[in-house]
């Protein structure tokens, strides 16, 4: 008993570790982001809907499509309010890719990756 007492304490800290939901509920993250752009426009999405470019959208692993977050770049502070309407990013350490308008907003096209915070905003 005194094991399983020990486990379940475990998990319960290392879930806390994870740094992915806050108390309130809703879904808080820090990480890396990038964006696509030209290359991608016009495709359809994984919410099957065709990127566009220009609009403030975003992609995300685990979200569910049409979850409006609100993304801040941690350089400079900017931030953004994005729908999301694909998965991914694909690429190693990235929690979120951001239409080039989103980007272009948190003054990221330079750059092409920063560091921002990803929360999730009440419908």
């Amino acid at each position: 008993m005194h094991r399983f007492a020990l486990l379940l304490a475990l998990f319960a800290l290392l879930s806390g570790c994870a740094g992915q939901r806050v108390a309130d509920g809703g879904y808080s993250a820090e990480g890396k982001a990038s964006y696509y752009g030209a290359r991608h426009h016009g495709k359809k999405t994984a919410s099957g809907e065709r990127f566009d470019q220009h609009a403030l959208t975003a992609a995300h692993r685990s979200l569910p499509f049409g979850s409006r977050v609100q993304v801040t770049n941690l350089r400079n502070d900017k931030s953004v309010v994005v729908r999301i309407n694909d998965r991914g990013p694909y690429a190693r350490g990235r929690i979120i890719d951001l239409s080039k308008e989103a980007a272009a907003r948190l003054d990221m096209l330079r750059a092409g990756v920063v560091p921002v915070r990803v929360q999730a905003l009440a419908d």
